[in-house]
């Protein structure tokens, strides 16, 4: 992520704060990013300099001034007027971030050999959510070269009990 798309992220962010609208704004932000992903030729016509800039702002608004709201829609505009209409993703991942901190949302990969049961699912984030004193989004994997065990990646630390990683551990020990 570019400090640029950090900067415009945060600056809807701390619109959106001040409106209380911050849900409301991701929702929407998420909603253009959608159809821009659906439509990736959009985007390179958003920002083609063949295209008069009046025309390309007017189709932003054709496309979601009845969808987003007001600020949400200037703000696509804005990134379109001053060129950076491809930096869009990266600002939206730099607002989640803002959001996701602001609301104490903690999002946790879970990686495990096997699928976890609801059950384990539910003591996992009861767990970290009283470890970490925030709410839990966990999202989970299946990868069997994780042998057993878990892997969680949390807050930029990777919380490594797998049963590969002590195998590897005990082969370090012997090769000594």
């Amino acid at each position: 992520m570019t400090d640029l798309a950090k900067e415009y992220g945060t600056a809807l962010f701390m619109l959106a704060a001040e409106e209380g609208a911050g849900d409301a704004y991701a929702e929407a932000l998420h909603g253009v990013l959608s159809h821009w992903r659906d439509e990736p030729s959009y985007v390179l016509m958003l920002s083609s300099p063949s295209i008069p800039l009046a025309e390309r702002l007017s189709l932003i608004a054709e496309a979601f001034a009845e969808r987003v709201p007001t600020h949400v829609l200037s703000y696509l505009q804005l990134m379109c007027e001053k060129g950076r209409i491809e930096h869009f993703a990266d600002s939206v991942a730099a607002y989640d971030e803002l959001l996701a901190a602001s609301q104490h949302v903690l999002d946790v990969a879970v990686t495990s050999a096997v699928p976890l049961t609801e059950a384990q699912k539910q003591s996992l984030e009861s767990k970290l959510q009283t470890k970490y004193g925030a709410t839990v989004h966990a999202v989970y994997e299946v990868d069997e070269a994780v042998l057993g065990g878990l892997v969680v990646a949390v807050d930029g630390k990777v919380l490594d009990g797998s049963l590969r990683r002590r195998l590897r551990k005990i082969k370090e020990v012997m090769s000594r």
